[in-house]
């Protein structure tokens, strides 16, 4: 089984940065790609970004290209992601997700997720 932590989270005003990072642990043959998440209040989680173990080419979704980047450190076992320039409407709960291998439909492992919240 693999287990998922984020950290980082917290209040940072609108414009400013974040770094949010996900610990990997467990098993290792069951962990194909790392994504994000996010899901705001009274709305729906959203996909952010991924990135396999191997591949240095992440995913991502629109929104994210020009202020977010996920990067992982494979001897740490981390993913992380980089926010910029955060906005009010970025404010969510963000959640890291393991998928676990090539075939996997969806992302079968999550964490408890951490808060961030952008104030105007």
């Amino acid at each position: 089984q693999v287990q998922l932590v984020e950290s980082g989270g917290g209040l940072v005003q609108s414009g400013g940065s974040l770094r949010l990072s996900c610990q990997v642990s467990g098993r290792t043959d069951e962990t194909y790609a790392i994504a994000w998440f996010r899901q705001a209040p009274g709305k729906e989680r959203r996909f952010i970004a991924a990135m396999t173990w191997v591949s240095d080419f992440p995913t991502y979704a629109n929104f994210a290209k020009d202020r977010f980047i996920i990067s992982r450190n494979n001897a740490k076992r981390t993913f992380d992601l980089q926010m910029r320039s955060l906005r009010p409407d970025d404010t969510a709960v963000y959640y890291c997700a393991n998928r676990r291998t090539f075939g996997s439909e969806n992302y079968e492992d999550w964490g408890q997720g951490t808060q961030v919240t952008v104030s105007s």
